[in-house]
Parts: C-alpha cells; structure tokens; sequence
C-alpha cells in the first residue's frame, strides 16, 4: 500500500472521530505486514484521562484481533499544524513497530515522515 492510499484511509477514520470537548478530529491508519489496515480516531471523554488517541485506538484495535507487527501509520487532523504522536502512543508504537515509519499529514496538505525511533530515541524496551 503507498503511503498516500494509506493517508486515504487516515482521513476516513478522522470522520469517526469523538472530538466533543476538543473539537480536534485525528484520524490514523495503520499497516500491518500482511497489507491489512486498521483504522482508528481519537475518542474523547469527559473524563480527560479516559480519551484515547487515534493511534492507540488503531493498534489495540489490531492487538486484540492477535496482529501485533506492524510496519507504517498514516495520521491526519484537521490542523494546519502536523499532529506528531503523544508521548504515550510513541511508546506504544515503539512497542509494536520499532521499525515502523509514521507518515503525519495535515489539512494544507503538508506530509512528513520519520521514524519511529526518530520521535522517541530512548523509549523503554525489553
């Protein structure tokens, strides 16, 4: 899959997006080893803790379908600004895709891509 069909199903999952308080729509997608994309939306609750990202929203939605290897994640907002991943779901990443690539895309059309261990050089491993 290219990483701008890949952006595609990003902005898909962004529509699902439960943004009542933020108003901060993120979608992400992300690529299994076997080409399998799963999609994920930030979720958020009045109870800020209890919001997820969509970047956890995607990969425990793949972990508990037993898919744990992954190889890229597109994510988009509706900023102007790119919305790198929280620390929290750097780690999670780390985690499931050390060797993953993130590709961030915004609403002006801008693209970046990096690394995982880019965005979290020291995260914990085993």
């Amino acid at each position: 899959m290219t990483d701008k069909q890949l952006i595609e199903q990003a902005k898909k999952a962004m529509k699902n997006a439960y943004v009542p308080y933020s108003h901060f729509k993120v979608g992400a997608a992300l690529l299994d080893k076997n080409g399998t994309v799963f999609l994920g939306c930030n979720i958020e609750n009045a109870s800020y803790g209890a919001t997820c990202c969509a970047e956890r929203t995607a990969v425990f939605k793949a972990v508990s379908e037993g898919i744990t290897v992954f190889e890229k994640i597109a994510i988009v907002s509706d900023s102007k600004k790119l919305t790198p991943p929280c620390g929290i779901c750097r780690q999670v990443l780390l985690e499931f895709m050390p060797e993953g690539i993130v590709i961030l895309k915004n609403e002006i059309g801008e693209i970046k891509t990096y690394t995982v261990k880019e965005l979290l050089p020291v995260g914990f491993t085993l």
